[in-house]
């Protein structure tokens, strides 16, 4: 494939008529790829706050041919994201505090390297480390098979490179960033789904937003589902470490995670031989229909939120993995439209989603580091004036048996 060097930065009019800078990184219809390619504030000569944007090729073992694109902000985060693993954030640092975690998958491992059918299904989890993944878009949760389909664990949006790339920039201040790709999930005679997803961030800030907008481009009608799975460990997660969220329900994903549902709020050191334990949980909302999940080390003054509309995610599971550190220290907070039950149950209990033809929905989150105890403070009021004077119901009977 001949790589199409573009030097030329395209004037454009986005989202409200403000004035950006366009540079495209990789569209699969033109056969262009840029490669190793930087730009920063100081190239750009924007004032404000200094940034810079990287992609690199990573070479070696099963991340032969990966792309990651860094976004670094000196007063703020440093934002890493793969367009080869479905647009993927590997991680975010910023003020002493990451979020993310250390998986013993330890590569930014290339799709062509990972069969997802493998080990009856979970070959998804070969890949996976990323501090946040899109689990869908076609389909999502634990492996089934049906009709002599695999649904494979978690879909295949995250092992789906990006068909196009582009990276936008604000002329004029804060400098928004943007950086978009295309994930077509396009098998002949199935479905036709496309993903325009969007990460924007201002640098020097400590918060970013994921804007992702799902479209059929069949002309039939096709189901969708999307778990947005996120994760996170050290120096976060730890021991007394709280998870907190406005709540009208909880309940346990399965009979194992009973024996933790009296503490299921709270973690545990890391622990060989923990299981992990998974909980279904209906999120209470504003009157806008937001809502905000966190989780927040034992000294109330490191934390990450999320911050999601419960029109477009209704559902909400916790993930708790207190495992070694070698092993995967790790929880999840996943908005989504579903639990990650198979998709036979999920459809059988009305939690599966429908697109018509030419339909199109989107997702927007936002997700906080906070670095300090006023940080987490203000995320602990936000869920108690969500909560109010409502009882969070515990359920002790799993909803759903696999």
């Amino acid at each position: 494939m001949k790589k199409i060097l573009l030097a030329t930065m395209i004037t454009a009019f986005l989202s409200g008529q403000v004035a950006a800078k366009t540079w495209l990184l990789t569209d699969a219809e033109s056969s262009t790829e840029q490669g190793n390619w930087h730009i920063s504030s100081e190239q750009l000569k924007s004032g404000g706050e200094n940034f810079s944007i990287e992609q690199k090729v990573l070479h070696g073992g099963k991340q032969e041919g990966s792309k990651v694109i860094t976004i670094t902000s000196k007063n703020g985060l440093t934002i890493a994201l793969s367009p080869t693993r479905g647009m993927g954030l590997l991680h975010v640092n910023g003020h002493g505090v990451r979020l993310g975690w250390d998986s013993p998958v330890d590569e930014v491992v290339n799709p062509a390297y990972i069969n997802l059918e493998s080990r009856n299904g979970v070959g998804w989890l070969e890949g996976f480390n990323e501090m946040m993944v899109r689990c869908g878009f076609e389909w999502t949760g634990h492996p089934v098979t049906k009709d002599g389909v695999i649904y494979t664990l978690h879909g295949k949006a995250e092992n789906t490179p990006a068909s196009k790339v582009e990276v936008i920039v604000d002329d004029k201040a804060p400098h928004e960033i943007r950086v978009r790709g295309l994930l077509k999930e396009n098998t002949f005679k199935k479905a036709k789904l496309e993903t325009w997803t969007e990460l924007r961030y201002v640098p020097g800030s400590d918060s970013f937003t994921i804007h992702d907008v799902l479209t059929n481009q069949s002309d039939y009608a096709h189901d969708y589902q999307i778990i947005y799975h996120s994760n996170f460990s050290t120096p976060i997660l730890e021991e007394n470490a709280r998870f907190i969220a406005p709540l009208k329900e909880v309940s346990p994903f399965n009979d194992y995670a009973k024996q933790g549902l009296e503490h299921w709020s709270t973690y545990s050191a890391p622990t060989k031989d923990f299981d992990e334990m998974v909980f279904n949980l209906v999120p209470l909302a504003d009157s806008n229909g937001k809502t905000i999940a966190a989780v927040l080390n034992s000294k109330g003054d490191k934390g990450a939120s999320i911050e999601f509309d419960t029109h477009q995610l209704p559902r909400l599971t916790m993930w708790k993995n207190t495992d070694t550190l070698k092993q995967g220290y790790v929880t999840g907070i996943e908005p989504g439209t579903n639990y990650a039950y198979p998709v036979t149950i999920e459809k059988e209990q009305g939690r599966v989603k429908q697109l018509q033809p030419g339909q199109s929905t989107e997702f927007t989150l936002t997700y906080s580091l906070l670095k300090d105890a006023a940080a987490v403070q203000k995320v602990e009021q936000r869920v108690k004036d969500i909560q109010g004077e409502t009882t969070t119901s515990v359920v002790e009977k799993p909803i759903a048996v696999e």
